[in-house]
């Protein structure tokens, strides 16, 4: 008899069926359907007067207008998303985005509109979720699906009280993915983008600075300055993209003091606690200065690394 020696089959790759996904996706749609009618803080307000704002005045009065006490607060980039949406919302109903009669305006059209419009920009959480599970097993995949997908944080935040946190994490993982891909050109394009689209963002621009400039400039002096300043030229592009149209109508003040209100503290509509009766006062350089030291552990540690993957 032929002796027949037993061969072990290679590991198969990791796949990435759509199926699954497809499947976990579709479940959180109806099930945030379903959360269409229910309570919703005054973000819901806040956006729809963005919508109103961005949709009937010109760019130069976005950051000047006072019409309503939800002024737009937001960088350019989110402006213009707002600004994007107000087409659609115009054709479904054309009081969501009159600046007067649109205030508080509270119907079903608007409701159904704005909740649509946080569960469809959620595409570009799903899809950057999708880039990040590309390498992963079956099980890990599945589990980071479910867990970002279904995130009961971004239920409650998102589909409840009413923000596009999903959206804007979903460009954050994308940068990642590209990073982790070692695209990191494309991963910091990315996040400059993100952050003219949100500035609380800007807490892990310390991480990507270390990061990139670790591992993307490298390869001696020379060649490092060279990369530095590729780098440097996109990110600056970006920001000039976003603010430069601000800057040519002489706002850039106006919408830095509107996304940076330090002199208003937590007066108006939360209520007068400036000055302090007893305790100092904390300025913007210490808060700044007290997140560099809480992160330098994570930065010296990140320092060493030289790849994601």
């Amino acid at each position: 008899m032929a002796n027949h020696q037993s061969t072990k089959m290679p590991p198969k790759p990791p796949t990435n069926n759509l199926k699954e996904l497809i499947f976990i996706t579709f479940l959180a749609f109806f099930f945030k359907i379903l959360l269409i009618p229910s309570y919703h803080s005054t973000d819901f307000e806040v956006h729809r007067h963005w919508l109103a704002l961005t949709h009937s005045l010109p760019l130069s009065h976005w950051y000047l207008d006072e019409t309503s006490p939800w002024t737009l607060d937001y960088p350019p980039f989110f402006a213009h998303f707002e600004h994007f949406l107000s087409f659609f919302a115009n054709l479904v109903d054309p009081i969501i985005v009159d600046l007067h009669k649109g205030i508080n305006f509270n119907a079903n059209s608007v409701i159904v509109f704005q909740r649509l419009s946080v569960i469809v920009s959620e595409s570009v959480l799903i899809y950057g979720v999708f880039l990040l599970g590309r390498k992963c097993g079956f099980r890990e995949r599945v589990l980071m699906w479910v867990l970002v997908i279904w995130s009961p944080g971004l239920v409650i935040v998102d589909h409840v009280h009413f923000q596009y946190n999903g959206f804007l994490l979903g460009i954050l993982l994308v940068s990642i993915a590209a990073l982790e891909d070692g695209n990191d050109l494309l991963g910091g394009f990315v996040f400059a983008v993100l952050l003219c689209f949100k500035h609380l963002f800007a807490v892990a621009a310390p991480v990507y600075f270390v990061y990139l400039l670790r591992h993307y400039c490298r390869g001696g002096v020379l060649k490092g300055f060279g990369r530095l300043v590729m780098m440097g030229t996109i990110v600056v592009g970006v920001f000039v993209a976003a603010y430069g149209p601000f800057a040519y109508h002489g706002q850039i003040e106006q919408v830095f003091r509107r996304m940076f209100p330090f002199a208003s503290f937590t007066g108006g509509l939360v209520g007068d606690s400036s000055p302090f009766v007893v305790l100092p006062m904390v300025t913007p350089l210490a808060t700044f200065i007290l997140v560099l030291l809480a992160m330098s552990p994570c930065l010296l540690r990140l320092g060493k690394i030289r790849s994601l993957k």
